[in-house]
């Protein structure tokens, strides 16, 4: 690797008071061991050189009266992650939710947590790795590209009381043991298994990191290595979740502290990543996942309460060893501005942060008011327009997520009233702006709902994935006339995506909304041009094309890629009311 340096976490009863030796080993020089506070803990720093072949290293620890053996395998590289970029569509999904292949694993009586059951919205649904990979033909029928599951890492806890209810972590997002997939999804075998028949299917897998926390039940804090691994406070402090602080010329230090030192929950000890040995620990398990399971691309989640300068550093360290890869975080926050500092941007600021990209906020936000506020100066979809207008801030807008939905949000399709037009507008703006898509497993028919009382109600289990359904939405039978229509217009825009060089590859050229609410915006490389007109409006309109002459650059007709007829005439164009028309100039 480009880094030769390893240093390597030891765990064993006083361990400390042994002495360390490494047993010979070409290519690899002990460098030192350090001792934390905690005397069952001791840290080997090695030099791995370029002479260094696979192999078992052995350690060789003495205290004087006895000796033992231990073995660390330095395993070949095979790993050759496949960029994800705007060439891909991303489809999100929670695997306890999905689907269920092997109801042996659904419940361990040994884990902290031994329940599982589908009838309560709270606790563990049985979903697992196996139940994914059983219909990964249904991600290549939808056409989408790459999978993003929730953390699927061990999650061994005890069930925590959120607004007078217990709940299970089923969601994965606390951590008990970074270097174990969750048994109760397959472990690590299936973890394997599933990324080896994605890929063999042209489909990418999306890793969900967390560094900000762990579970309150993860080993490393039932017995600390020291105190300075965690955020520790006089009394309990948990954030703001206020972004502003980080960034605020005006701010204050306290504030800054608050939002990056406070704990997420109560529940979720807050690691302190200025502790280097810490530090080490997160970033090496980064890179070990990538090359160990063969991932694809980075997602970070909550982004904006890490140490920034930890961060830069964990940042780089992937991109050194790969320089392609997508990472991407979780920055929900209000603002393009803010949404900018949280990656690499265009702003003349001290502090530079040098993450890629983001999960788009900002255009989910806009897609999801454009087509709820009537038009005017700055609604509707003047909402999307400016948005997209201030694409200057970043350094790569093109590496940006925009989506309409997650699994912390309400659903889209009850977002909008459950109007039908509007759901297909609204993803036509999603597959063909500038940026990665992505989708929320089951925005393919209709799921809908809010997160009222709780965002269980948008984590809705996917009919057809568990045994006893009575629906099945993997198949065309299993689903109503309305939500096949919602299936074949996903897959019929994934599918033309997918060879659509402008709407892969293109620049992104937009116009001002005008008559009430028509938006009109391109896509285009110098041998594609997509057009793509909005009429928002509740009536047809015809659009005249005179002032798009610049992008037209002569082009006299088009094809309709939705319904597949030529437009022999494109110096107007008749709009249906709240439409989007999908055109390949001619």
């Amino acid at each position: 690797m480009k880094n030769p340096n390893l240093q390597i976490l030891v765990y064993g009863k006083n361990i400390s008071s042994a002495k360390v030796s490494l047993k010979p080993y070409a290519g690899v020089k002990l460098l030192k061991t350090q001792k934390v506070e905690n005397p069952n803990y001791v840290f080997i720093d090695l030099d791995i050189t370029k002479a260094a072949k696979a192999g078992n290293l052995q350690f060789i620890f003495n205290n004087g009266t006895e000796s033992s053996t231990v073995n660390y395998e330095l395993r070949l590289r095979t790993a050759k992650p496949q960029a994800v970029s705007q060439a891909d569509v991303v489809y999100l999904l929670m695997p306890d939710r999905f689907a269920n292949g092997d109801e042996s694993n659904d419940k361990y009586d040994d884990m902290f947590d031994t329940q599982a059951d589908r009838k309560s919205p709270f606790l563990r649904h049985g979903g697992d790795l196996q139940g994914i990979i059983d219909h990964l033909d249904y991600f290549n029928e939808l056409g989408v590209t790459a999978l993003w599951l929730t953390p699927i890492i061990e999650n061994n806890t005890h069930q925590t009381n959120e607004g007078g209810t217990m709940r299970s972590s089923y969601h994965g997002y606390h951590f008990t043991d970074h270097y174990q997939i969750d048994r109760r999804f397959g472990g690590n075998n299936a973890y394997q298994k599933l990324i080896n028949e994605a890929h063999k299917k042209g489909i990418k897998i999306i890793q969900d990191a967390v560094y900000n926390h762990v579970g309150e039940d993860a080993w490393l804090v039932k017995d600390l290595p020291a105190k300075s691994w965690l955020h520790n406070w006089d009394k309990y402090t948990n954030t703001s979740y206020k972004d502003q602080p980080l960034f605020d010329v005006n701010g204050s230090k306290f504030d800054k502290k608050v939002t990056e030192e406070g704990w997420f929950t109560s529940f979720l000890p807050d690691l302190n990543q200025k502790d280097p040995l810490l530090a080490n620990y997160l970033i090496q398990h980064a890179l070990w996942t990538i090359e160990y399971f063969n991932i694809d691309a980075w997602r970070i989640d909550t982004y904006i309460y890490n140490d920034m300068e930890f961060m830069n550093r964990c940042n780089k360290a992937i991109l050194d060893e790969h320089p392609n890869m997508l990472l991407f975080g979780e920055s929900a926050v209000n603002t393009v501005i803010s949404q900018s500092y949280f990656t690499k941007n265009n702003l003349n600021i001290p502090f530079k942060c040098n993450l890629p990209s983001s999960c788009d906020f900002q255009v989910q936000g806009a897609i999801n008011t454009a087509l709820k506020e009537n038009f005017g100066w700055n609604e509707g979809v003047n909402r999307l327009y400016t948005t997209l207008s201030q694409d200057l801030v970043y350094q790569n807008p093109e590496k940006l997520v925009p989506f309409v939905e997650n699994h912390d949000t309400d659903r889209y399709f009850s977002v909008i009233g459950e109007d039908f037009n509007k759901y297909k507008l609204g993803l036509t703006w999603l597959y063909t702006v500038r940026g990665v898509p992505q989708m929320y497993y089951g925005t393919e028919f209709l799921m809908k709902n809010f997160k009222n009382p709780t965002d269980a109600e948008v984590r809705k289990d996917f009919p057809g994935g568990f045994k006893g359904d009575t629906e099945n939405k993997f198949l065309a039978f299993g689903r109503n006339a309305q939500e096949n229509e919602a299936f074949e217009f996903n897959k019929k825009l994934l599918t033309y995506r997918k060879t659509s060089e402008a709407l892969t590859k293109g620049k992104f050229m937009q116009f001002t909304p005008f008559d009430g609410g028509i938006y009109v915006y391109f896509r285009y490389t110098d041998k594609q041009t997509v057009m793509v007109v909005s009429n928002t409006k509740n009536t047809e309109s015809t659009v005249p094309t005179a002032n798009f002459a610049e992008i037209l650059k002569g082009a006299k007709s088009a094809k309709n890629i939705m319904t597949g007829d030529t437009i022999n005439d494109i110096s107007s164009i008749k709009v249906p009311a709240m439409t989007a028309l999908i055109l390949e100039l001619k």
